[in-house]
């Protein structure tokens, strides 16, 4: 199939664009949030090719089998640059990436009444049955492709006496992602951050004469910060409140100990002998404090993790479920 998809979540997109399709990727002059384009920091396959707005008008007639659309202006952008309508003129699912903003278990779905989505034209196809339990989406067709993640290899070797974390823009997104638990886990152990806009951690993490010595590494290419993160003791999940972060199963698919809130999907992602799931900084830090001194124990419990998400969140079986769905949608 010929597929649309904007280019919106790095880690997810990888994985889903890896499928036997050819994917069409939106780009715009200044490669802003509506048309991103190819990414720069994961490697896609030559199946995916960018498409300006004039570009993707003249793919209008009978060019698109499917769309898949992510966030809810995107079908607007489909109108204005194609005069396609989701659901009616060409096939689509809505992928919810996200667990609920507002109230957890009150919060309205924004596409729960567009009249395509409410006539089961185009379902919402939801990434974790968390999410899916919690979303409002009133009379909407729900469906749910669990995350499966390109197995990166057993790259863990724990050698450096630190406990890793991924987070993009952990200074504005503080408390959702548990910045505050990650600095008080900071305190105690040594830290190696991740991800977009994580040099603002510096004045928030204690001076090496203070305290820890940590790394702060913004925004590494995926392939080399899975060699970076690997080389760390232990993986912290911080995050308060979120629809299952790939990081987490990434850093578990190459092998490393994890250590995270008992929060939204992390129970079923997070089995005991993975690792450790408290709501107490403290059983994280005297957890991590243990692994740092007992690498034996550290690669046990990540040795567990690894064959866990083998098992629960395989590349293969994700894409064969989005196989399905698309085509069930477009027949």
């Amino acid at each position: 199939m010929r597929v649309l998809i904007w280019h919106v979540h790095g880690s997810w997109a990888t994985a889903f664009v890896a499928g036997d399709h050819e994917y069409i990727v939106p780009v715009v002059p200044d490669r802003g949030p509506d048309g991103r384009g190819r990414a720069d920091t994961w490697d896609w396959p030559e199946t995916v090719r960018e498409a300006t707005p004039s570009g993707l008008a003249a793919l209008a007639a009978g060019g698109i089998d499917v769309v898949v659309l992510q966030r809810p202006h995107e079908a607007d952008l489909l109108r204005r640059w194609t005069g396609l309508v989701a659901g009616r003129d060409v096939p689509a699912v809505y992928v919810e990436h996200n667990a609920p903003t507002g109230h957890a278990a009150s919060t309205r779905h924004p596409m729960a009444d567009v009249d395509v989505v409410e006539e089961g034209r185009v379902p919402i196809v939801h990434v974790t049955e968390f999410n899916a339990l919690m979303w409002d989406t009133g009379h909407a067709r729900t469906l749910v492709a669990r995350h499966g993640v390109p197995d990166p290899g057993h790259l863990w070797t724990g050698g450096r006496r630190s406990v890793g974390a991924v987070v993009n823009e952990p200074v504005r997104r503080w408390r959702v992602a548990g910045t505050d638990v990650l600095v008080e886990v900071g305190r105690h152990v040594p830290l190696d951050v991740y991800g977009m806009g994580v040099g603002k951690l510096a004045e928030h993490l204690a001076a090496p004469a203070r305290g820890p010595a940590h790394g702060l590494h913004d925004d590494v290419p995926q392939h080399a910060m899975h060699r970076e993160l690997a080389a760390s003791r232990a993986y912290l999940h911080p995050f308060r409140w979120t629809s299952l972060g790939l990081s987490l199963l990434e850093a578990m698919a190459l092998g490393m100990p994890v250590l995270a809130l008992p929060t939204t999907e992390a129970p079923v992602a997070v089995p005991p002998e993975a690792g450790l799931l408290s709501a107490r900084p403290d059983d994280l830090v005297a957890t991590a404090r243990r692994w740092l001194d007992d690498p034996d124990e550290a690669r046990a419990h990540g040795d567990a993790a690894r064959a866990h998400v083998l098992e629960h969140y395989s590349h293969t079986a994700f894409l064969r479920r989005w196989d399905a769905i698309l085509t069930e949608v477009t027949s």
